[in-house]
């Protein structure tokens, strides 16, 4: 399983630096690295996708805290875990999309009191627990803080364009492995496509689209 010392040593050895033997090691690799990662580097790197293993699920009660002053009649207050939106949904089971919201700095706002909101977190017990990273996705975050670290170190000759395509040829990786890892969902056909296969209002066994 990934921890900071495995993922600072997946850098190094992609930029063809020695690895280091633990965190408090006295190099400039090592404090280049640490500034890096220190620069909100796990929040960057999970608002790069909708990650599965970092997703988060809860249901919010409009804040008595926010009036809007016009438009959606609630406003709700986004979680202190909260990296970017996966869905918003009317629904416990998250399958009635919320289409009509609206997205601002701190809140959502709707016309409805309740919400299902579905997003990814950087919170101890999801995005932000080093053990739930997929390989794939710490594979990826290895390649961006080589390719971050690189121009801070002295000495290196190292071709900058070849480290940003690869980091961004494992980032599509990663989130092609991650969305594989999604189940698949299901829309009702529509009223029209019924009709085209021949099926009436209240029949048993309609079929659903498979989506994704």
């Amino acid at each position: 399983m990934p921890t900071k010392l495995t993922i600072y040593n997946g850098a190094l050895n992609i930029i063809g630096e020695r690895k280091l033997t633990s965190l408090t090691e006295d190099r400039e690799s090592r404090y280049k690295l640490d500034d890096v990662w220190d620069n909100d580097l796990i929040d960057r790197v999970l608002q790069m996708g909708q990650w599965n293993f970092a997703a988060r699920s809860i249901e919010l009660e409009a804040s008595p805290s926010v009036t809007p002053s016009f438009g959606h009649q609630f406003g709700f207050d986004k979680p202190l875990d909260f990296i970017r939106t996966m869905g918003v949904c009317q629904d416990e089971y998250f399958k009635i999309p919320l289409t009509q919201y609206s997205d601002e700095s701190q809140w959502w706002f709707a016309d409805t009191e309740t919400i299902y909101v579905q997003y990814v977190s950087n919170d101890s017990q999801y995005g932000g627990d080093l053990t739930l990273w997929p390989f794939n996705f710490t594979e990826m975050v290895e390649h961006y803080m080589a390719y971050k670290v690189s121009p801070r170190l002295i000495g290196l000759d190292l071709n900058s364009d070849a480290l940003l395509a690869k980091w961004k040829i494992t980032l599509r990786e990663a989130k092609s492995v991650d969305a594989m890892e999604s189940p698949a969902s299901f829309l009702p056909t529509g009223s029209w496509a019924n009709s085209r296969r021949g099926y009436r209002s209240g029949e048993r066994g309609k079929r659903n689209k498979l989506i994704g």
